[in-house]
């Protein structure tokens, strides 16, 4: 919007035909290959270049990837944040209690974020495999399929996508590893996976 000195404000043309989503659906990108987190992101690129504002929360990503630099730039149309690691599953622990509390607020910040009305699309990044590791319950992901405004896209990522959402989506798409080069001692790269 364009304010003008007297106060009044008026759409700018651009604004105007930037009506938001009228009816959203529920994606998932689950499965065991590679792709999952990049899918939704390039998803989010689409709809920023549309004029649509996403949120997406990374849950057990606390680590710079290199996608936080690339959002900056988009900052008007995009919003992430990142809450929890995954650095328990690596040692082969139970998450903490603590770790689980930063889960479910990651997930009430969302629902919150959703319900606000200031986004068109909302992305939880990582969800299935929080629910797997049991940072999150899949009640908790449920409850919030059931709060989804109409006109909301929410899509949900990671491995191990419980049946129960999988059956609620609307899109599901399954990442299927047929070859990887981490079988030959490839680590992640920068800017490739991280």
């Amino acid at each position: 919007m364009l304010a003008h000195e007297d106060g009044a404000t008026h759409t700018t043309a651009r604004e105007a035909a930037i009506p938001g989503l009228k009816r959203g659906y529920v994606q998932v990108y689950t499965g065991n290959g590679k792709g999952k987190t990049t899918a939704a992101l390039g998803l989010a690129l689409r709809a920023a270049g549309a004029g649509l504002r996403v949120f997406i929360i990374q849950l057990m990503k606390e680590y710079p990837y290199s996608e936080l630099n690339s959002l900056e730039a988009l900052a008007d149309r995009i919003t992430i944040e990142q809450s929890g690691d995954d650095a328990f599953v690596y040692r082969n622990e139970l998450p903490s209690d603590a770790q689980k509390a930063k889960a479910r607020a990651a997930l009430n910040r969302a629902a919150d974020v959703m319900a606000s009305g200031g986004y068109d699309i909302v992305v939880l990044d990582e969800a299935c495999v929080a629910i797997y590791f049991r940072l999150i319950t899949e009640d908790d992901v449920l409850a919030v399929l059931d709060a989804r405004p109409d006109n909301v896209e929410l899509v949900l990522t990671g491995r191990y996508c419980p049946e129960a959402i999988l059956e609620r989506a609307d899109l599901v798409s399954e990442m299927r590893e047929v070859k990887h080069y981490y079988e030959n001692g490839v680590l992640a790269r920068k800017g490739i996976e991280s």
